[in-house]
């Protein structure tokens, strides 16, 4: 038993040690504990092995207990041992404001009108009506956001994990929002739940992404690019390139020819972007929680390599890159949090689907999205 101790991390009641402990010994043999020196104060790790095989349940038992204690459990893998870590404080989230949702989804919505009527060639100061020929990708581009983020939030609610509605966010670029998000209110217990939440967001949206694509390419034309330019020119990612190809029946763009677009293959189109970038495996986009799930902590490492090549990649293809290298590091996070459970199992079901997610990535990811011709 150690029992160096740290002004960061200093134990004053060592009745309350004994009792979280005697909360604990039928169900998790102690061997030994330790204070971390550098967490929260009040931490302590017992370390020792589980008395029953299922990590879930013990871990469902010992968290009851210490919630009285104002204590939340942590289970983990040691070097050696298990860990069951003492976390001081206990999450009790509070119920978040739909009227805000809602506001901004009809901000979005609005915002999102305008810019696709813009594209469209329509002045909606002069010709409020010609709003309309926006609604297209509205609907679709929407739907492609909407059924992405209510994926996450179904998921977390089937597991029980704390979750507010999908925040749409207006903003003033080419598609008129900067996309959306759910917040979780309650952290992820076990990797399953964890995994789940985060896959199910991409694999919604793709649902509704991949179709309206089809349906758009399919009322889309190919005829010859402006000599002149002063268009923009959508990247090719390899499933974007076969879809064209199929479509089609030949390589695009080529011999100064190109598709020009529908709205709902534009939509389509940018439903696949948004679900690759959502897909790169780092920090707490949906990529890193899969990530983390399969690989576990080596991803907090590996984060640090996916925005270096971005940065790189922004060097030699996308400029824009080089915001959302920025963007992970400074808002979303390179490393990922571990779930309070990691010991339950995912399954072999599971792990396939990650992979095949890895997979989905790459044929999605497109290395220049936008050209300025």
């Amino acid at each position: 038993m150690s029992d160096r101790l740290s002004p960061e991390n200093r134990i004053l009641d060592g009745g309350l040690v004994g009792i979280l402990r005697a909360e604990v010994e039928d169900v998790f043999a102690v061997a030994a504990l330790r204070v971390p020196p550098k967490e929260p104060q009040g931490t302590i790790i017992f370390e020792g092995e589980l008395l029953y095989p299922d990590s879930e349940q013990v871990y469902a038992t010992i968290a009851e207990r210490w919630r009285r204690l104002e204590y939340t459990p942590m289970l983990r893998r040691g070097d050696n041992t298990i860990e069951l870590v003492a976390m001081p404080g206990v999450i009790r989230p509070k119920p978040s404001n739909p009227w805000i949702n809602l506001i901004l989804f009809i901000v979005t919505v609005a915002s999102v009108l305008t810019v696709s009527a813009l594209n469209e060639g329509v002045n909606p100061l002069e010709n409020p009506a010609g709003l309309l020929k926006g609604l297209p990708f509205t609907i679709a581009f929407l739907a492609i956001l909407g059924t992405h983020e209510f994926g996450h939030y179904f998921a977390a609610r089937y597991h029980k994990v704390a979750v507010t509605l999908p925040y749409f966010i207006p903003f003033p670029t080419i598609w008129g929002t900067f996309g959306a998000f759910i917040q979780l209110r309650s952290p992820t217990i076990t990797r399953k739940q964890l995994f789940d939440v985060g896959i199910a967001g991409p694999l919604a949206g793709l649902a509704v992404a991949v179709p309206v694509l089809i349906i758009g390419l399919m009322k889309s034309t190919v005829e010859p690019l402006p000599p002149g330019g002063g268009f923009i020119m959508e990247g090719n990612s390899i499933f974007y390139w076969l879809a064209k190809r199929i479509i089609f029946g030949q390589a695009l763009p080529a011999n100064g020819m190109d598709v020009f677009l529908h709205p709902l293959a534009w939509a389509g189109w940018s439903g696949l972007l948004v679900t690759a970038f959502n897909l790169f495996p780092v920090g707490q986009l949906d990529g890193g929680h899969v990530a983390y799930v399969l690989f576990g902590r080596a991803t907090n490492i590996a984060g640090y390599v996916v925005v270096a090549a971005m940065v790189v990649i922004g060097i030699f293809f996308w400029q824009g890159w080089f915001f959302w290298a920025l963007l992970i590091v400074l808002v979303i996070g390179v490393g990922h949090p571990p779930p309070l459970n990691e010991l339950a199992p995912i399954g072999r079901g599971r792990k396939l689907l990650g992979y095949a997610t890895i997979l989905i990535f790459i044929v999605l990811f497109t290395p220049s999205p936008l050209t300025i011709l």
